[in-house]
């Protein structure tokens, strides 16, 4: 969440903020107007307290019995009113706490001010694009002709937007992963974690998907345990109400799971193949940073998302999120976007964000200097990277004329030197 102090002192900026993101329903009237309220309850409770210390200190040295006896009649009354006080006081900060919730980072000064997606910037593009010198198939076409995903057994078992990979597709995934981790492990400084699929309430609180998203995160009522819809969620929420110390920071981390997400917000689009489905599969990256360095680190983050792609030999480019394109907690976000030859369009399959203090105060993580204060770290987060669209833009840019597919070579050792499909 932002700081309460910057929305008080500053609330001609945070309007214009919340205006450039398209945030209009952020309640920033009503944390006003709650947070005068609760100000004011403490203005009134401090000055009770400091004036029942001093009559209580005044009490023993009153020699006559009725005014001594009164000044306790008071006091009662004193300590009673700020017992009422003090219930009034839990309700109005749990409201005000809820409202904080709702309201969305603030763009950084570099993200440029735009509607929506059309207003995203291409920073550069990577990689020649293919030239097939055919037609090239669609993967829902490719990967059913070599019988490496079923898509009809899939909604059999699940539902729409579920679906099976089979033999050489399955393997394929998961060499990608394998892939993936070992890139990011030892060629980058990332620590490898194998975190829990389900979190509790207060993790996703924690990293902005509750309560703005609930609608999309599936969740076991009767444990209150939640689905998560990216790493990201577990891996923050490791040093959830923690003061890390400087000295281990930056912490980096590399996390694959499965991915669950109820697609509501997506309802109609990408309904054909594998783009978009309830349950997927993601490598992430996550990063906690001293905040002089976070932007430095985004950087750093944007490089090494993309030595995947680099090394696939996949055509890729490189987008900025216009604000009004910014998702909810990211400060500044990039996304890299990968080319599909069958599809014919450039899949999202990272998005780097830097969170800034958002997530920190959400989750209350903090790092202190030696003799220092604790203060907020900043959080950073980006796919490395995400399927099934990387698999997608390998099936569709390395198939033959003859309908197979060519294995990359990095992803050769993983296939167990297996060429094509």
């Amino acid at each position: 969440m932002i700081d309460l102090t910057l929305i008080r002192e500053q609330t001609a900026v945070v309007r214009e903020a919340m205006a450039a993101l398209g945030a209009t329903d952020a309640p920033i009237d009503r944390i006003l107007e709650l947070d005068s309220r609760r100000r004011a309850l403490l203005v009134e409770v401090e000055s009770l307290r400091a004036e029942r210390n001093r009559v209580s200190k005044q009490i023993p040295q009153i020699k006559d019995r009725e005014e001594r006896e009164l000044r306790i009649g008071e006091m009662r009354a004193v300590a009673n009113r700020i017992a009422t006080l003090d219930g009034d006081l839990g309700p109005l900060e749990e409201e005000l706490q809820e409202a904080l919730l709702h309201v969305p980072n603030l763009p950084d000064a570099s993200v440029p001010v735009g509607g929506d997606e059309r207003e995203n910037i291409v920073v550069r593009q990577e990689g020649g694009m293919p030239e097939l010198g055919f037609a090239p198939k669609a993967h829902w076409d490719l990967g059913p002709a070599l019988d490496i995903i079923d898509f009809d057994r899939g909604v059999k078992i699940s539902g729409s937007r579920f679906y099976l990979l089979k033999g050489m597709g399955a393997r394929l995934q998961r060499a990608l992963i394998s892939y993936m981790l070992d890139v990011h492990t030892t060629q980058q400084t990332y620590t490898e974690v194998y975190p829990p699929y389900m979190v509790r309430r207060d993790c996703l609180v924690g990293t902005a998907q509750l309560p703005k998203f609930a609608d999309n995160v599936y969740v076991d009522q009767e444990d209150d345990l939640w689905f998560i819809s990216t790493a990201e969620v577990p891996v923050t929420n490791m040093y959830r109400d923690e003061i890390l110390d400087a000295a281990q920071l930056p912490v980096h981390h590399v996390a694959y799971t499965a991915c669950f997400r109820r697609e509501k917000m997506s309802a109609g689009r990408d309904t054909r193949g594998i783009k978009r489905g309830h349950q997927f599969d993601k490598v992430e990256l996550v990063k906690f940073v001293e905040p002089s360095t976070s932007m430095d680190e985004l950087e750093g983050l944007i490089r090494d998302a993309e030595a995947v792609l680099k090394g696939l030999e996949l055509p890729y480019r490189v987008v900025q999120m216009c604000t009004g394109d910014l998702s909810f907690s990211a400060a500044v976000k990039y996304d890299l976007e990968v080319w599909a030859a069958g599809c014919q369009e450039w899949l999202e399959v990272s998005s780097c964000s830097n969170f800034k203090d958002f997530q920190a105060r959400r989750a209350n993580i903090r790092y202190r200097t030696e003799g220092g204060r604790p203060e907020y770290v900043h959080t950073l987060n980006g796919s490395g990277v995400a399927l099934p669209r990387t698999l997608i833009a390998v099936m569709e840019n390395y198939q033959t004329d003859d309908g197979h597919i060519v294995i990359p070579d990095v992803l050769r050792p993983y296939m167990g030197g297996v060429e094509r499909i």
